[in-house]
């Protein structure tokens, strides 16, 4: 049975989108340059600053504006960080009928802690997690398997006692390698040329409620 859900951060757990959207918007007023509209950014808001500086400007790291503008996306969307961010409809009730079976729940993301604790505590829910892993509590990130198993270290539950939904395939891949199913979120940031069926996934679902039909795997 299962007893412990975990979930990534953004395009997951909450829609995160729009204020990401806003801080890379700012930025790139910054250069004189237009906005981008919100269903363009979308897809890539699970891919952090690395991935919004890359569709906002088309550059990587190395290139030679590179760390300023993540510096003023970044600043910009730490004193902005949940402004538009709610949580995805139907999570808030997944959360209080994982508490009414007794059935613990986290967070595993890539979020870095400055940016994942205080989100987590404007939303509300910073308190009521069992842990909040970020992407900088262990020496790798996802797809690497450690940041899941310091979340089920410090919960108590085994990996096979766990579930993870996430958006993204390197979600789905930090799962399988920790020994832990691995639940689609298609209702989060997934692309719409993303090729789930090879994402070696234990299932998907549409709303978070529908997690709770996994919840005997």
């Amino acid at each position: 049975m299962i007893k412990a859900v975990l979930f990534d951060l953004d395009g997951t757990f909450a829609d995160t989108a729009p204020d990401l959207a806003a801080a890379l918007n700012h930025t790139r007023a910054s250069r004189n340059l237009p906005p981008l509209p919100l269903d363009e950014i979308r897809p890539q808001a699970s891919h952090g600053s690395r991935g919004l500086l890359k569709i906002g400007f088309g550059i990587e790291p190395g290139h030679p504006d590179y760390d300023t503008l993540r510096d003023i996306f970044l600043d910009y969307y730490e004193r902005n960080i949940c402004v538009h961010t709610r949580l995805f409809g139907g999570m808030a009730q997944l959360i209080g009928e994982l508490k009414l079976r007794g059935i613990k729940w986290g967070i595993v993301t890539n979020k870095p802690h400055r940016y994942t604790v205080p989100l987590m505590q404007a939303l509300g829910y910073a308190d009521r997690a069992s842990c909040l892993v970020s992407g900088d509590t262990c020496a790798l990130a996802k797809p690497h398997p450690e940041p899941m198993l310091k979340a089920c270290q410090i919960i108590g539950v085994a990996p096979a006692q766990c579930l993870y939904l996430g958006d993204d395939l390197r979600d789905m891949q930090a799962a399988n390698a920790a020994g832990m199913a691995g639940i689609i979120a298609n209702y989060g940031y997934v692309g719409d040329n993303a090729s789930i069926g090879n994402w070696n996934a234990q299932g998907s679902v549409d709303k978070p409620t529908e997690l709770l039909a996994y919840l005997a795997l």
